[in-house]
């Protein structure tokens, strides 16, 4: 991590620190496509099959539609409104079951805001108007989308977190039969673009991007891809989460602060998950965790991950098979320890980013 102080040199502390900026990057390839892949997010090949179970719109302000659109079996749906669909791999198919259902209960996607176009100036909404296509509709998800969500969910949402912007948007049999409404929501892509079942409301979720202690983030030409079981191929694994409101309570903490914290807790947690002090070492591993920005912070998210992985020389990350906390290959071979330093021996001066090397360690 760029900027961060080393933690003193004791015998608890033997680990290299994998540079913040590097494990973003390496996500950041993830996020990319992500994004590309939530474009087109939820298109029907004939519209919503069962529209009885989805509630039409009550009388509200803004360009909103006020009641039945025109294809009615696009249905219509207020702000607040959680959809829960069963993906299948035949687009035919593929999410006809889309139904209302409680926002406690698992669901993909969270209403903020139906907007009818066809109440849009010019001639791209009017009636015989081409069918937009998928790119496009990103365009217009980035234009309408963000500001409806911004709304619905207010300063609360996190640019960064764990849920993105999504639209529905007709298939183009229902934009032939005149339906020209975008939906608007939220949902949580994976790594990859894949919509993940959401359980509660995102108004009263902490909008962190955090998995849970213990899993594995699975690994696509070195690059992070979504969770797998830890016996299969991963770049890298959640050792713990931890909350900084609870030693930063005020307002947002420099990314130095940060860094100069989590570099000894995220020691201590992942010596502690891992089962014995010298394990990083003994396999190999690198140690790395994320900040959280101004904007995050301002949002209420509070919590990141310390997790372990390996970074490769020339950029991403190694294959991992097993867990952690067991035995692991690393691109198929086991770990072999290095050597550890003679008592009294003079020790190599830290690469920028790592922790000092100890004596006995």
């Amino acid at each position: 991590m760029s900027g961060y102080e080393p933690a003193p040199p004791t015998s608890e502390r033997t680990r290299r620190t994998l540079s913040a900026n590097t494990a973003r990057r390496g996500l950041a390839m993830v996020a990319v496509g992500a994004v590309l892949a939530a474009g087109a997010t939820v298109v029907f090949s004939d519209g919503f099959s069962t529209p009885e179970k989805i509630v039409t719109h009550s009388a509200a302000a803004g360009p909103v539609t006020d009641g039945p659109v025109t294809a009615s079996s696009f249905g219509a749906a207020d702000p607040g409104v959680c959809l829960q669909w069963t993906p299948t791999d035949d687009p035919e198919t593929d999410r006809q079951d889309l139904a209302e259902v409680p926002c406690a209960d698992p669901h993909r996607f969270e209403v903020a805001r139906d907007i009818d176009m066809s109440v849009y100036p010019g001639v791209e909404f009017g009636p015989g108007s081409p069918y937009p296509g998928s790119i496009r509709f990103g365009e217009l998800r980035d234009e309408h989308c963000m500001a409806a969500v911004d709304d619905y969910v207010g300063a609360k949402f996190d640019p960064s977190g764990r849920f993105g912007v999504g639209l529905m948007f007709p298939s183009q049999a229902g934009w032939a039969k005149g339906e020209r409404t975008l939906r608007c929501g939220v949902q949580m892509p994976s790594n990859t673009g894949a919509l993940l079942e959401v359980t509660g409301s995102i108004l009263d979720q902490d909008q962190s991007k955090v998995w849970p202690t213990g899993t594995c983030i699975g690994i696509n030409q070195n690059v992070p891809a979504d969770p797998v079981d830890c016996s299969a191929p991963h770049a890298y694994e959640v050792a713990s989460v931890i909350n900084l409101t609870q030693q930063f309570p005020g307002d947002n903490p420099s990314e130095g602060d940060q860094d100069k914290y989590l570099e000894g807790t995220c020691t201590d947690a992942v010596n502690s998950y891992l089962g014995y002090d010298t394990a990083l070492r003994d396999k190999t591993l690198t140690l790395f965790w994320d900040t959280i920005d101004v904007s995050s912070w301002l949002a209420g998210s509070r919590r990141v991950t310390c997790s372990v992985g390996k970074e490769l020389e020339s950029g991403g990350f190694a294959t991992i098979v097993g867990t952690a906390k067991g035995d692991i290959l690393i691109n198929g071979t086991a770990p072999v320890p290095p050597p550890a330093a003679p008592d009294g021996r003079a020790l190599p001066t830290p690469l920028p980013g790592a922790a000092p090397i100890t004596a006995g360690g």
